[in-house]
């Protein structure tokens, strides 16, 4: 399930920090030992500062410390073909971690918590990592753990 650029999608998904809970995508985007994951989730909400193009791939911008990736509408992104039907946002600042013990626990049968969507293309999984790993609002230690093979 927590394998490096799979997307889950959680019904629902319940946040660390006592959001309420909704429906969400998840994407895996490093497994550190069984242990923790890296990971990200995506959203709609578009804050993209409205002076920098809104297309697919990094949007980074350093003097304001912004950094996003965005997968366009139903662009093509993993290896079974799904793509999201929106504009679709990660910004460097919102990637976590997560103990898998805990999800394993709370989310414990497919099909129900959660679907395994799809695995992330090679390219657009390193293209995302890159562009995390060259963000300045992703936490230093996260830019780490993403920095290893």
């Amino acid at each position: 399930m927590f394998i490096e650029g799979n997307i889950i999608y959680f019904s629902p998904f319940y946040f660390k920090n006592g959001n309420k809970s909704k429906n969400k995508f998840f994407i895996v985007l490093k497994n550190v030992d069984n242990n923790v994951i890296i990971a990200t989730l995506p959203t709609k909400v578009d804050k993209v500062p409205s002076f920098l193009h809104k297309l697919h791939g990094c949007i980074n911008d350093d003097e304001r410390c912004f950094n996003c990736y965005l997968f366009e509408p139903k662009r093509v992104i993993t290896d079974n073909g799904f793509g999201f039907e929106l504009h679709t946002f990660i910004y460097g600042n919102e990637v976590d971690d997560y103990d898998i013990a805990i999800l394993q626990s709370v989310y414990g049968i497919e099909g129900v918590d959660f679907d395994i969507i799809g695995k992330l293309l090679k390219e657009e999984y390193e293209n995302l990592i890159a562009c995390l790993l060259n963000s300045k609002s992703v936490k230093r230690g996260l830019k780490k753990i993403l920095e290893k093979k």
